[in-house]
This record gives C-alpha cells, sequence and structure tokens, in this order.
C-alpha cells in the first residue's frame, strides 16, 4: 500500500466516525418564575 492510500483510509475514518449520529443533549426548562419568599417573621 503506497503511502497516499494509508492517507485516504485515516481520513475516511475520521470523516465517518465525525458524521456518525450523535445523541441529542436534552435541555430541561427550569420555571421562570420563582416562588415568593415566606414570610418568616425574623424582622419584627
Amino acid at each position: 500500500m503506497s503511502k497516499s492510500t494509508v492517507v485516504f483510509a485515516l481520513c475516511m475514518v475520521a470523516f465517518v466516525a465525525a458524521c456518525a449520529k450523535k445523541e441529542e443533549a436534552v435541555y430541561v426548562e427550569q420555571p421562570a418564575v420563582t416562588t415568593e419568599p415566606v414570610y418568616t417573621g425574623k424582622y419584627k
């Protein structure tokens, strides 16, 4: 095998690995509104 054939084969392996199906990232939405703090009677 010539050197260019080996380089081409490595490039093809890298290309296939880069284009392989990737798992989609799952994003969890945080609630936009927080609950109001409860009055604790700390400052009387």
